[in-house]
């Protein structure tokens, strides 16, 4: 009985190993295919099956490439919550689960919820185990209790820019807010706790400021127009609802910079959910969350997001997730939103490019938030 189990069990590993080495030659379009195909037989039967994780496929790595991302953890100290603990591990799984392995990992701000040393420590321990190498960004949770010098003894300066495979990329500071802290005698933690919030009437909205925006001249200065080009920022470079701070005041500016370079992509954090919009040549991408999805705002809403339906609010993950992106020989990108409890999503370069006419998304047939 027992050497006959053993049989069974090395035929079982041998047909998974077969199953796993035929769908690495699967392109992804051919994948997605196939995964809307067996989502809807699962539907069909009643089931719904989660995906946790990504097939990206990989072009000529001298001009395309992917990387992965993961952002919004808003990490507590592990005793007090560690439900978001739990879901940054889940993120850092799936992406070191990625082959072949993306670029880099970009981790898209709000790595903390309150700024604390627990919070950031307990963040870039976890971030350890990435197999990819991390490039940080700075969000308003992890800044605004002692303005950033703990976050910039870690992980480095706010702003910074790197080349990679003929893509210049820039990471920027976005989430400067005008002082209303001093004249009112608030500690750190006061402060803190009011940026924490949502149209609280105290705080301004979110800026690049006038510092950021100069440092952003200079360093695009020495690019040249025609060199693709792609900005990390945690909140969106434009101006989409500002009672909840889903707003960046300076973003008109911001953009004028940006606008002479033929390409550009913005990937953002901070609104939690599948984020789509088009301003001139600009492309701009929001990031899921890995703590919790936020509702779409009642306006201003970009008219090419295509949104997500509103979150089973039972399922911790659902809404939540991680993904990747695939930068392509133009410098414009297909971004895969992997959504953990749901279908994974793709919002390619085409559909917004031709402002929502080519490549749509499949749209929800359920309620949106």
């Amino acid at each position: 009985m027992t050497r006959g189990f053993k049989s069974i069990e090395t035929k079982h590993y041998e047909e998974r190993d077969a199953f796993f080495a035929g769908l690495a030659r699967v392109s992804r379009r051919s994948f997605l295919k196939l995964a809307g195909v067996s989502a809807g037989i699962a539907l069909g039967k009643g089931l719904v099956t989660p995906h946790g994780f990504q097939l990206v496929e990989m072009a000529d790595a001298a001009e395309r490439f992917t990387f992965a991302y993961i952002s919004d953890t808003h990490l507590y100290p592990r005793a007090l919550n560690d439900r978001f603990v739990r879901a940054i591990l889940k993120a850092v799984d799936d992406v070191n689960n990625l082959q072949p392995q993306p670029d880099f990992v970009l981790m898209g701000g709000d790595l903390a919820q309150l700024g604390r040393k627990a919070e950031l420590d307990l963040g870039r321990d976890i971030l350890k185990a990435v197999k990819a190498p991390i490039r940080m960004m700075v969000g308003e949770h992890d800044w605004f209790l002692d303005l950033g010098e703990y976050w910039k003894s870690l992980f480095g300066p706010e702003h910074y820019s790197f080349d990679h495979k003929g893509v210049h990329f820039v990471t920027i500071m976005s989430v400067q807010e005008k002082d209303f802290w001093t004249e009112r005698g608030l500690k750190p933690e006061e402060r803190m706790q009011i940026v924490a919030g949502l149209d609280n009437g105290i705080q301004s909205r979110f800026e690049v400021g006038e510092a950021g925006r100069e440092w952003l001249k200079n360093d695009l200065a020495k690019v040249d127009k025609k060199t693709p080009l792609v900005v990390f920022s945690h909140s969106p470079l434009y101006k989409y609802y500002r009672p909840w701070n889903f707003w960046t005041e300076d973003a008109d500016e911001v953009q004028a910079i940006l606008r002479p370079f033929e390409h550009v992509t913005v990937i953002h954090g901070h609104t939690h959910q599948l984020l789509t919009n088009r301003i001139d040549n600009i492309h701009f991408h929001g990031m899921l969350s890995t703590a919790w999805p936020w509702p779409y705002a009642p306006e201003g809403l970009p008219k090419i997001t295509i949104q997500q339906n509103r979150a089973d609010p039972f399922d911790q993950f659902d809404g939540c997730g991680d993904g990747s992106v695939d930068v392509m020989e133009s410098g414009l990108v297909d971004a895969l939103y992997n959504l953990w409890d749901r279908n994974p999503v793709t919002v390619r370069a085409s559909y917004v490019t031709s402002n929502g006419a080519q490549d749509t998304p499949p749209r929800t047939k359920l309620p949106s938030y």
